[in-house]
């Protein structure tokens, strides 16, 4: 996907998320745990004056963690650009005892509604909280950098936690460097090439097409990989069930309809038919590829024989997932952590209804899809504003995150509460896991670990703690396997931001929000056409030249930042 790998999730994620299910994943040191509880019984003594002193220079090492100089009471505000993050710190054990052990509570901002009319007045009201955790692909990380809004991390690091350099990823530093060689943001659920000739072994692909089983049983389990076959399968799938409960059977499943565009409708289909990401050394605008006009030309067809139900154009997430619960889509073409809470509900109640997946669109050959695993780029990224109440604290506090420590502790929660050293290994105590794939908003709520707190989730870390998945999640995880690929030099090459090329982009992603509906729901194969050489004409218009351009600009810099030349 030129703009998004996100995953929510996942998201998410996606990118290489250990559980199947959970939207995250992380680690820690335990021994540094218990000498980080011991100071913090001990500084109980120490005067308060004393506990929020500056620390001198000589206090400060590049191989201690700095958050624990200072372990007094801090609330920092959390911004989250996600609607749907439904958790709030400090109402499970897990929270609770990394606020005990460094003194930070969070208070959580989330958006309401649309998440970019809430990011957009933030930063045009110049206030922005405390941190800010954002998918990577957003212009509104460039607004900030840009406006002066956000402080220097490195820079941060440097005068009060040197500890940040030897947590972090040099690679991952140097990805996100800017112009100014300043460093801003930092990835969660981020790998590197070199994290791939190390792990890339265990990586796995969020991405999938997935079909409910008994319905897909009950229809012959019929070859979904070709239009015609397609086509079919919805065709009886209708015609069989159309019924689910009372309520109609939604025979094919999207990510949502957005004003820039369809996730499922973009990336996600064109992995499937493995398009390429360039040819001859030029970066490929894949939806110019044949495969993917006759794919798209194949869902025009499916709606005009009733098969894209009216509810795929206009449901948000939430009621997808409402959906998901109920059985009502056939298929799906989905990110498989988006729905597993909905797909552990569906598990215990009836599991013959659950979700798999299986081979979906193709292309004319055949071949095997390229889906995208892990990226250097991560899922989100994390920000500290230029309104910071603490710097220090702050800083510290974001080491304390990314480091194998504070993984540990937001992936397997406090020690005795959601896991204990069982034959010799950490792992989650079978209580907390089986809940975890029973439900996983009440274990969010019961424990709060597995990444309920996924902003600087590694999950090249907490791998040594996960557990084999469980089905149903096995199935969609293991279906992924040997499909995923890096596809690092093609991240973050889209322009962003008030640039004339930023312009451009936004344009582009508005009228491709705009054509996509308009593509499935013309009324004739000759309407498509028309609507899509129209839209080929207005992308030339709007700039399409500049943007490729600069596209190609920046994937040779990545590939030259990724030592691919």
């Amino acid at each position: 996907m030129g703009k998004k790998y996100k995953p929510r999730a996942s998201m998410l994620l996606t990118l290489g998320l250990v559980l199947a299910f959970a939207a995250t994943g992380c680690g820690g040191n335990n021994a540094a745990n218990n000498k980080g509880n011991a100071e913090n019984a001990n500084a109980t003594s120490t005067a308060a004056a004393e506990q929020t002193a500056e620390p001198t220079a000589a206090a400060l090492s590049a191989d201690e963690p700095g958050w624990k100089i200072d372990t007094s009471p801090i609330t920092f505000d959390w911004y989250l650009n996600f609607s749907w993050f439904p958790n709030k710190w400090g109402v499970d054990p897990t929270s609770q005892y990394v606020t005990k052990k460094t003194g930070v509570n969070i208070n959580f901002i989330v958006p309401a509604g649309n998440e970019n009319e809430k990011l957009n007045t933030m930063i045009a009201s110049g206030q922005l909280p405390d941190f800010i955790t954002l998918g990577f692909w957003e212009d509104a990380i460039k607004k900030m950098i840009e406006g002066d809004m956000v402080l220097p991390l490195n820079k941060l690091a440097e005068e009060y936690d040197p500890y940040f350099f030897k947590v972090s990823d040099k690679d991952k530093l140097g990805w996100y460097t800017q112009e100014d060689g300043n460093v801003y943001g930092y990835p969660n659920s981020s790998s590197s090439p070199a994290d791939y000739e190390k792990y890339g072994a265990n990586y796995v692909s969020n991405q999938t097409f997935v079909v409910r089983k008994d319905i897909y049983e009950a229809i012959g389990s019929p070859d979904m990989r070709t239009p015609e076959g397609f086509l079919n399968a919805l065709k009886l799938a209708q015609e069989k069930f159309p019924q689910v409960n009372g309520q109609p059977l939604i025979p094919l499943g999207l990510h949502e309809f957005t004003e820039n565009g369809n996730d499922s409708l973009e990336g996600y289909i064109q992995n499937f038919l493995a398009i390429p990401w360039e040819k001859d050394g030029k970066v490929y605008d894949r939806e110019t590829d044949p495969e993917y006009v006759r794919w798209m030309k194949t869902l025009r067809q499916a709606n005009q024989d009733g098969l894209l139900a009216k509810d795929i154009f206009i449901d948000k997430r939430a009621q997808m997932e409402e959906k998901i619960a109920q059985g009502r889509y056939f298929a799906m073409l989905y990110q498989r952590t988006d729905f597993a809470a909905q797909l552990g509900t569906i598990q215990q109640k009836n599991p013959d209804q659950v979700y798999i997946a299986v081979d979906g669109p193709s292309n004319t050959n055949l071949d095997q899809p390229t889906l995208n695993g892990p990226g250097i780029s991560g899922w989100t990224v994390t920000l500290i504003s230029k309104n910071v109440k603490n710097k220090e604290r702050a800083i510290r506090f974001l080491s304390y995150l990314n480091s194998e420590e504070g993984n540990k502790d937001l992936y397997l929660g406090e020690k005795g509460v959601s896991y204990d050293t069982i034959d010799g290994k950490d792992q989650f105590l079978p209580e907390a896991f089986e809940l975890m794939n029973k439900d996983r908003a009440e274990f969010d709520k019961k424990y709060g670990s597995s990444f309920t707190f996924w902003m600087m989730q590694n999950t090249n870390i907490t791998d040594q703690w996960a557990p084999k998945s469980v089905e149903p999640f096995k199935q969609l995880e293991d279906w992924t396997r040997g499909k995923a690929i890096n596809t690092s030099e093609f991240q973050l090459i889209d322009p962003t931001g008030n640039s004339p090329e930023g312009i451009i982009g936004t344009k582009l992603k508005n009228l491709r929000g705009k054509t996509l509906p308009k593509l499935l729901m013309a009324s004739s194969e000759a309407e498509f056409d028309k609507i899509w050489n129209e839209y080929l004409e207005k992308k030339d218009k709007e700039g399409q030249a500049e943007f490729d351009a600069y596209r190609q600009m920046k994937y040779e810099e990545n590939k030259k930042k990724l030592g691919m030349e």
